[in-house]
């Protein structure tokens, strides 16, 4: 079969031939001396990790405020925490819609930027006053009942959780994509650059939250630590607009969703009619721009190709009845990387565990590393970021470079491989977990000998080097499969990802206790139905998960391989092309003039 040089190129929409169509912060046209590239994205590196840190210090340790001062249950107190930070997740949707379809991603920042502050500041209110909180109370003391907080005290709560939820979710999907957005799509390896300088910046964060903030959340009272989050959080918002007059700014398009609805109610509407074999017979948008492309064709949920079928004898048709290939392209797109999305979540869920069992599970373990020093727990997760911060760099100085010569990517390995293998690692970070939850319960048990906390420190290790590869990856992925239209809001389904698996993490929990707790295993209250880890079986429901993690895997390289390989065509399929291929054609001269990502 003949290609020809705009065959090769791939498919090309007028809204990407445009130069990026970005404007300054008075809406003027971009100039690409003064806007944009790295200095731009500099200052929102710089919120990425003001951020991180001001909501990983809260995250991470929330298990503790609300089991020690607010007096909940174990297991209601984890699935607190998972809830909440599920629905810090869930809500980037709504952050990437409203950017993408109304406000633009710097006001969208900007106005959650002070809804989180609020979170943070109402927190803060809270741990000080005694009055919003029940009467002190040893928790871990079985003998003594202690009050939990509910009416007033439990509504403060829960509205502070909502504000910090509501800003932080909001903001993650607009930091990536307006960071992104500071460098010319073509721009392939300066993108792959700045994403893992986005994880080096999100690995910083994480590293101070989980050291010195949470220290002085230890040792100066929670008060006082939430107080230093909403401090951290103004210097980033401060951070954002100090960088106001060297951005490159993409003006929203109106609602995102109601082009995705046309195509479906048209396609319906067309669902008699048969597809054209001629590509160029679907209807095209009308522009002056050159370098366009009609679509090749895929077996890919082909019915959508009825949606540009143009009827016979009518020289106008409604939007409803009639749309372009680009609409088509996108929704396909859509559907297809829904399966990869899925494959994300069980990865997720074992991420809660380390943001609440793995915590418990420290406190269980001797904490001193002098007679004088202890370790708070929820500080053992900034282990895998100390690594991290040495790693990631190391990463993209010579593993990229290396593996860019062997394949040919600009990112070194496709961000689908990349996927990969931080999910396969994920399974052996529960192994360790498991193991080493044996080994603690059974000193404490038979020799009532405590561990040292250290034993824990590979989960969170092996974790961390799985998320460096799947959560950089995921994002990559994700934004290069965007129109410009929707780079927000594609953004936000990676953070969607974290959301049900920390909701998944919630249902486990709920049903292991239910089906454990009457299944003749010896725990009356189930596996994870006690306050007292001793009692409890974590152990067993690590197994489970790693044994859930192991067939994602290889679930994942089936949805990978079903969404890279189209045997409808003998080049290009539009999913394909939008990210393997062009990067494999970026060291071909005719391709670099017209890239599609």
């Amino acid at each position: 079969m003949d290609i020809s040089e705009e065959a090769k190129r791939g498919p090309y929409t007028s809204e990407e031939s445009s130069d990026d169509l970005c404007v300054d912060s008075r809406g003027r046209p971009c100039r690409p001396n003064k806007h944009g590239g790295p200095r731009a994205a500099l200052f929102v590196l710089g919120l990425q990790a003001f951020e991180m840190m001001a909501i990983a210090a809260v995250g991470n340790n929330l298990i503790t405020y609300v089991f020690n001062e607010m007096h909940f249950p174990l297991s209601k107190s984890a699935n607190l925490v998972t809830n909440f930070i599920g629905t810090v997740f869930l809500l980037s949707l709504l952050g990437g819609f409203l950017s993408d379809s109304y406000l633009g991603s710097f006001r969208t920042m900007l106005i959650f930027g002070v809804i989180e502050i609020s979170g943070f500041i109402l927190l803060s209110v809270q741990a000080h006053l005694p009055e919003l909180k029940p009467p002190e109370c040893n928790m871990k003391n079985t003998t003594t009942h202690c009050i939990e907080a509910n009416g007033y005290k439990a509504a403060t709560l829960y509205a502070a959780l909502c504000l910090v939820a509501l800003g932080s979710g909001c903001l993650k999907p607009n930091i990536i994509s307006h960071g992104a957005d500071q460098f010319e799509r073509k721009e392939l390896r300066k993108l792959s650059s700045f994403f893992n300088a986005a994880y080096f910046a999100f690995s910083m964060g994480q590293l101070i939250a989980l050291t010195l903030l949470i220290w002085v959340q230890t040792h100066s009272g929670m008060d006082v630590g939430f107080g230093v989050s909403a401090a951290v959080m103004a210097a980033g918002v401060i951070s954002l607009v100090a960088g106001t007059n060297f951005y490159r700014n993409k003006s929203p398009r109106g609602s995102i969703f109601t082009p995705i609805a046309q195509v479906f109610v048209a396609a319906i509407t067309k669902r008699k009619q048969i597809c054209p074999s001629n590509p160029n017979m679907l209807h095209q948008p009308s522009t002056n721009i050159v370098h366009i492309k009609p679509l090749l064709h895929t077996n890919k949920f082909r019915f959508l190709d009825k949606a540009c079928i143009k009827a016979q004898g009518k020289a106008m048709e409604s939007p409803w009845r009639l749309c372009t290939i680009e609409q088509v392209h996108q929704v396909k797109i859509l559907l297809s990387v829904i399966p990869i999305f899925a494959c994300t979540i069980i990865f997720n869920t074992i991420l809660a565990q380390l943001q609440t069992f793995s915590v418990q599970q420290g406190s269980s373990m001797n904490t001193h590393i002098t007679k004088t020093f202890q370790i708070p727990p929820a500080s053992l997760q900034a282990i895998p970021y100390i690594i991290l911060i040495f790693v990631v760099p190391l990463y993209e100085t010579f593993f990229v470079p290396t593996a860019r010569k062997l394949t040919g990517k600009d990112s070194g390995i496709s961000p689908l491989q990349r996927i990969g293998t931080g999910l396969f690692l994920a399974s052996f970070s529960m192994v360790a977990a498991a193991l080493v939850e044996k080994k603690r319960r059974e000193a404490f048990l038979e020799q009532n000998v405590t561990i040292s906390i250290f034993w824990i420190a590979p989960q969170f290790l092996i974790f961390g080097l799985s998320e460096m590869f799947t959560a950089v990856g995921l994002v990559e992925f994700f934004y290069k499969q965007s129109s410009q239209s929707m780079q927000s809001f594609l953004t936000a389904m990676t953070y969607c990802s974290y959301s049900f698996g920390f909701y998944l993490s919630s249902i486990l929990v709920s049903a292991v206790n239910r089906v454990t707790s009457s299944n003749g295993s010896g725990t009356r209250e189930g596996w994870l139905g006690d306050n007292d880890l001793n009692k409890d079986r974590l152990d067993l429901f690590y197994w489970l998960l790693a044994s859930m993690s192991f067939v994602n895997f290889f679930n994942y390289l089936f949805w990978s391989r079903w969404y890279s390989c189209d045997p409808s065509t003998t080049h290009h399929s539009a999913e394909v092309n939008s990210l393997e291929d062009l990067e494999d054609g970026e060291n071909n001269d005719s391709t670099k003039e017209n890239p599609r990502i």
